[in-house]
């Protein structure tokens, strides 16, 4: 079996137009079929299914103790499935022990030696391999350049920043040149703009090495900026696989619409479907909702429709001519981001809406303060109906 990795490709090969699970005749590097992973009475992992490509950054999403470390774990080798499969390239990994698999795992605490210097906690792997010096010190230089930390060789850890540790874990996990690198929260321990920062770092370093990227993670925002695809898991299940953009706009339950990103849901019934629109009586809403989703419904279904703050345009001046997807309150809480404002928007009945406003302006405009009466509409494309 070939286990060899792919030689690096250039950024823009690997990016454009990368979608390989939109095509039927490619072939998934990783295959988890129907894995089932119980410790005891309880199911960690639930009859999970999934297609991974090669080259492909790929990120599983949940709340602690949804299931994807330990989905991760059974593609390391350290946890075995109670039921079902998982292949690599085609090959069973059953029974195939960790240190045989070509798969490296960085871990959240990134595990470093603190006795070693950079130079020895990355070239600790090869070492153990008994590969030839010439080699080693070959590869490590590589490794340095790549991750930028030519000149701190001989630094030990505790004389190193977080953002520089976690490149030493990261070098010493892709030296072996695995066939896919796992990473167990890796940003967990960064401040945010380092965080951020690191997020494209490692998204420019994937693009340039072509391997496979799983990342473990719990933070939305993580996942949405590096992944090309996202799982979100819960109570060992996957829920919705698909894009970034997919599962922010087109979410396909209200678990995955309320775990991604902020979120309105207005409770409602169909009232009539016709070919160009949804029309929508709403329980906390006094004006008609119409959607141009296309969708399987008819007069009658309950349903939620989801709604994103940063679709709702919200003003101080009454709206004219706005039959539908319209509503009128006072502000009572506001959170200014800077680059936006969110507002909270009490209606007459006590429902609460919340819109995004940008902050494109040194307020030209009049401000929206707290306590002001403010009137708020959408467009019928901005709204998603969730049935489940």
């Amino acid at each position: 079996m070939d286990w060899s990795t792919p030689k690096p490709q250039k950024p823009q090969s690997v990016r454009r137009k990368f979608e390989p699970w939109a095509d039927p005749s490619a072939r998934p590097l990783i295959r988890f079929q129907n894995v089932v992973k119980r410790y005891g009475d309880i199911v960690a992992v639930a009859g999970v299914s999934l297609d991974i490509y090669e080259r492909e950054f790929f990120a599983l999403l949940g709340p602690s103790g949804c299931g994807k470390t330990t989905l991760m774990r059974l593609l390391a080798g350290f946890e075995e499935a109670s039921e079902g499969a998982v292949t690599l390239a085609g090959a069973d990994l059953s029974g195939v022990p960790p240190y045989r698999r070509p798969v490296n795992m960085m871990f959240q605490s990134y595990a470093l030696f603190p006795h070693m210097s950079v130079l020895d906690n990355i070239a600790f792997g090869l070492k153990q391999e008994g590969m030839p010096k010439a080699e080693i010190a070959a590869r490590v230089d590589e490794m340095l350049k790549l991750v930028n930390l030519r000149g701190y060789e001989k630094r030990k850890p505790d004389q190193l920043s977080g953002g520089q540790r976690q490149r030493v874990a990261l070098a010493r996990s892709l030296v072996k040149r695995p066939k896919v690198l796992l990473l167990d929260e890796p940003m967990a321990a960064l401040d945010k703009k380092l965080r951020e920062q690191t997020q494209f770092e490692l998204m420019d370093l994937q693009q340039r090495i072509g391997t496979t990227f799983i990342i473990v993670t719990h933070d939305q925002e993580e996942a949405m900026t590096v992944a090309d695809r996202i799982a979100v898991m819960d109570h060992g299940k996957l829920v919705q696989v698909a894009t970034p953009s997919e599962i922010y706009e087109q979410p396909n339950s209200r678990y995955v619409a309320e775990f991604v990103g902020d979120i309105n849901l207005i409770e409602a019934t169909v009232d009539r479907v016709t070919p160009g629109d949804i029309s929508l009586k709403s329980d906390v809403l006094e004006a008609e909702l119409r959607l141009t989703q296309r969708i399987d419904t008819k007069a009658g279904d309950r349903v939620a429709v989801a709604l994103r703050p940063e679709k709702i345009r919200i003003g101080k001046e009454p709206l004219s001519e706005v039959h539908a997807n319209c509503a009128q309150g006072t502000v009572y809480d506001i959170a200014y981001l800077g680059d936006l404002s969110i507002y909270h928007v009490h209606l007459d009945n006590g429902f609460v809406l919340k819109a995004a406003k940008t902050n494109v302006s040194r307020q030209i405009e009049p401000p929206i303060g707290w306590d002001d009466k403010v009137y708020l509409s959408w467009t019928p494309d901005a709204g998603v109906i969730l049935k489940s």
